[in-house]
């Protein structure tokens, strides 16, 4: 592991998850483009017959190859970098993050799930139950969700910033199908050149936080939660979701072929935003759309890998 500024406790964190996840690797990298591709490109080159013969060979990327990535590409593996310089989000979007004033990392691991539907807001839900501790005078949460994939901050006089997201991606390894779960979340204030959907840090909700403990508040519940979801799916989730659904009531916009406009109404039991329109009520899929606010600009990007 290469030398970092920053004290991750890696080996505690493999500690404390290993039980959980079976053949887990906790790797911590200065830099690299991306954590989500690293890891997909390592379990893109697994070919069943390697698996079978427990034989597998790693491409030598050059994101592999930075730090000498173990042979066996589909076990579970938590990737941080301190700095990611192609972070992306949905739709190939770029992601904006700043060395120690982000957290930026990916977790994959096999998932036998016989619905994905609503994977990324049970991961949205995790997160923001294990970050929204503080107490505050104001009714409702702090951190509220944005469908599909976002977390803002709420409260205090705005309608909400931004304050991360999620890229869930999947990948066929031989027999199994490995999810890859990119976060990414605003630390500590820093510039960038666009922050169009406003701009929130866990620094305003925790004065005290660092990236490596912001890591160790949320890596915990987010292995917990995906264990659930693989048995209960989405409908675990459900409850949470609707209590920090940051589009429930009001009037939102599709970025559709045909311009859905209408009013949220939240999510489906599958997870699809639900949106009442002059033709009824129409059901937005994960991953073909973004949705903002009207009057609220939310173009910037939506997930942080």
């Amino acid at each position: 592991m290469a030398e970092n500024s920053l004290q991750w406790g890696a080996e505690a964190l493999w500690q404390q998850l290993e039980p959980l996840l079976p053949g887990l690797s906790v790797e911590v990298v200065h830099s690299t483009i991306s954590t989500n591709t690293a890891l997909l490109d390592r379990a893109r080159v697994v070919q069943e017959s390697e698996l079978e013969a427990g034989n597998v060979q790693v491409r030598r990327s050059v994101e592999s190859g930075a730090f000498g990535r173990r042979a066996v590409d589909v076990q579970p593996c938590l990737l941080v970098a301190e700095h990611q310089i192609g972070g992306r989000g949905r739709q190939g979007r770029a992601w904006q993050s700043a060395p120690g004033a982000s957290l930026t990392f990916s977790l994959s691991l096999p998932l036998a799930s016989s619905d994905w539907s609503g994977l990324s807001l049970a991961v949205g839900v995790a997160l923001s139950d294990a970050l929204d501790t503080t107490p505050t005078a104001s009714p409702g949460p702090r951190i509220g969700l944005k469908w599909p994939n976002d977390l803002w901050l709420v409260g205090d006089g705005h309608e909400g910033r931004k304050l991360g997201g999620v890229l869930i991606e999947t990948v066929a390894a031989g027999p199994q199908r490995l999810v890859v779960i990119g976060v990414g979340l605003n630390i500590l204030p820093f510039s960038a050149d666009d922050f169009s959907s406003g701009f929130a840090s866990i620094h305003e909700l925790n004065p005290a936080c660092s990236a490596p403990n912001v890591l160790a508040q949320v890596i915990g519940p987010l292995v917990l939660a995906l264990k659930r979801f693989e048995a209960e799916g989405f409908a675990a989730f459900a409850a949470g979701f609707a209590a920090r659904d940051l589009l429930r009531g009001r009037a939102v916009r599709t970025t559709q072929a045909d311009a859905i406009d209408g009013v949220a109404q939240g999510v489906s039991d599958h997870g699809e935003l639900l949106v009442q329109t002059d033709a009824g009520l129409k059901r937005v899929s994960s991953g073909e759309v973004s949705v903002r606010l009207r009057g609220v600009s939310a173009q910037a990007p939506l997930g942080p890998r």
